[in-house]
């Protein structure tokens, strides 16, 4: 996981955990943090290098495919003990297990499926400088609507725009009369506060809580890890 300052981080990032662990009982979870919390990535490997252990899934906490998935977490990989062998799973996103879980907490903040075609949605993401991760946030953006809403739009909580507050009076000027605001985001934070402040700011009718240990996510990580154990597909030319 990324890690926060924002101790509501880590506390949910262990809920998550104890989810997967309860769908698979007798694989083995280890929590690790890039920075701020512990234990670190570093750490949980040091120690399963010296219980053992030689082969390991590395699933990133992480919605899109951005510097902390192409840099940060390879890097700290290959510093691992040399007799660890480390498989890195693909980010969780994009996923439709992903839309489940962004629906699901709009149900639980007081929509229903029956007000989807009157309401406007802003996908919240935190953000990034990477222009793969924006492209991947407009796209689900894109599909998303297809699935009845009456409009989403994403936005962006740091380093791109639109911001919260500025999507949701767009779909406001756009005539939408009830606006959601969905977080894109896993756990509670600073990125994340500042959405709830753009939503709040903007008058959004509605706003969901971040996905957190949802059941979808927790299914999304076990599908990775299943998808990183797969054998490797050699291509052989004639």
């Amino acid at each position: 996981a990324h890690g926060s300052r924002d101790p509501r981080h880590a506390a949910t990032v262990r809920a998550l955990v104890r989810r997967v662990r309860a769908q698979r009982p007798g694989l083995r979870v280890e929590t690790g943090f890039l920075d701020f919390n512990s234990p670190s990535v570093p750490e949980v490997l040091e120690s399963l290098d010296a219980e053992g252990v030689r082969d390991v899934v590395a699933l990133p906490l992480l919605l899109t495919r951005a510097f902390h998935a192409k840099a940060d977490i390879p890097a700290v990989l290959d510093q691992a003990p040399p007799r660890l062998r480390i498989r890195q799973a693909p980010v969780l996103g994009p996923s439709p297990l992903l839309l489940t879980a962004l629906e699901r907490r709009l149900y639980e903040a007081g929509l229903t499926p029956a007000d989807k075609s009157s309401t406007g949605v802003v996908l919240a993401s935190a953000g990034s400088t990477d222009p793969e991760a924006i492209a991947v946030i407009a796209e689900i953006a894109r599909e998303w609507r297809h699935t009845g809403w009456c409009a989403v739009r994403p936005a962006f909580a740091s380093a791109s725009l639109p911001r919260t507050e500025d999507a949701v009076r767009a779909l406001r000027a756009q005539g939408v009369r009830r606006v959601a605001v969905a977080p894109y985001v896993l756990a509670p934070g600073f990125l994340p506060d500042r959405i709830a402040r753009g939503a709040r700011d903007s008058g959004a009718d509605v706003l969901a809580e971040e996905l957190g240990p949802s059941p979808e996510v927790a299914r999304l990580l076990i599908q990775r890890y299943t998808e990183a154990r797969l054998p490797m597909r050699v291509a052989v030319s004639a």
